[in-house]
């Protein structure tokens, strides 16, 4: 008997290379040398009946700033989500990020989640500091991963 519900696990992550245009080598940025795989959780082309699509990826150490992600938005809410690897203080980041959302600072450096709303510019995000490795998840609410790019350099300006 077939297993009726198998289709709907997702058991090899692949790895995202270039799929999303507003960091690393796709938005003209070297890649942070301090990033591991990216890789994708969940995604329509994974399991077709899906409506979110998610991705992972785990920072390590950097003692110098370094420019990550570029300004943009999108059509859906996204929940971006990082969380330290510190099991005897899970609250402890390990980490200091900086991250704008529409033109506002904010500095991270407690693990948590931001919910952005559709149409909103966010981004540039930055690591400060990296003292300790820590994942950073990006829940969208869409099925397939797309972004704005020019609206946000438009308006960020």
């Amino acid at each position: 008997m077939a297993n009726q519900y198998e289709h709907l696990f997702v058991r090899d992550m692949p790895i995202i290379v270039g799929e999303m245009e507003n960091e690393g080598e796709a938005a003209g940025l070297e890649q942070p040398k301090n990033l591991g795989d990216g890789f994708w959780l969940m995604h329509s082309k994974l399991v077709p009946e899906s409506q979110i699509n998610m991705t992972h990826i785990w920072v390590h150490e950097v003692s110098e700033p370094v420019h990550w992600v570029n300004p943009h938005t999108h059509d859906y809410d996204e929940i971006l989500i990082w969380t330290g690897s510190n099991p005897d203080d899970p609250r402890d980041l390990g980490a200091e990020l900086t991250m704008e959302i529409d033109g506002e600072t904010h500095t991270i450096t407690t693990s948590g989640s931001v919910y952005i709303p559709a149409g909103t510019v966010h981004c540039p995000l930055d690591f400060v500091r990296v003292d300790r490795p820590f994942r950073f998840s990006a829940l969208s609410l869409a099925p397939k991963y797309t972004s704005n790019t020019g609206a946000a350099q438009a308006v960020a300006v």
